[in-house]
């Protein structure tokens, strides 16, 4: 039984080491060809302390509430270690999926409101304030007609990715 219980304290110990060492064990494997996206984050430290914090937490149950002996214990505790692992390395997997979020384009200003910094002339370039993906940007902006400095304007078109072209808006 102690030695059941010195296991999953091992195990607990262990994950609380991932915290310090996460990618430890990835390391060590990554050089070896043959082995390279075999174990895929199977010999990662959240898995093998789940695996012996369950081998041990687990053995000593069945060894502390049943009368089965310690081979019986083992194997359940195996069980439950392999399982523990499994899962470990599924949810780990899920955490660490990345999936990026599309970029923000010039195109996506269109339609929205912003504000002029620098007054517009007509035929000529002034400044706009717009938020693009929550961030304000500073573009060049270009009007039919002149617009004051102050202005609420809406993006009509982009014209590059410095530049847009705008329309006031009337109350």
């Amino acid at each position: 039984m102690t030695l059941f219980l010195g296991l999953g304290i091992a195990g607990i110990v262990l994950l609380a080491l991932t915290l310090v060492f996460d990618g430890v064990l990835e390391g060590l494997f990554g050089g070896a060809g043959f082995l390279d996206g075999l174990f895929d984050g199977l010999l990662s430290l959240p898995v093998i302390a789940g695996f012996v914090s369950m081998l041990g937490f687990g053995g000593a149950l069945v060894l502390g509430t049943t009368g089965l002996g310690t081979g019986p214990a083992t194997a359940a505790g195996v069980v439950a270690g392999v399982a523990a692992a499994w899962l470990t390395w599924r949810f780990s997997r899920a955490l660490m999926r990345d999936e990026p979020s599309a970029t923000p384009r010039g195109t996506d200003l269109v339609g929205s409101s912003g504000s002029v910094v620098t007054p517009i002339p007509v035929g000529g370039y002034g400044e706009v304030l717009v938020y693009l993906a929550g961030q304000p940007v500073k573009l060049a902006a270009r009007s039919p007609e002149p617009v004051a400095r102050g202005a609420e304007v809406w993006v009509e078109e982009s014209l590059s990715p410095t530049s847009v072209a705008v329309r006031p808006v009337r109350s």
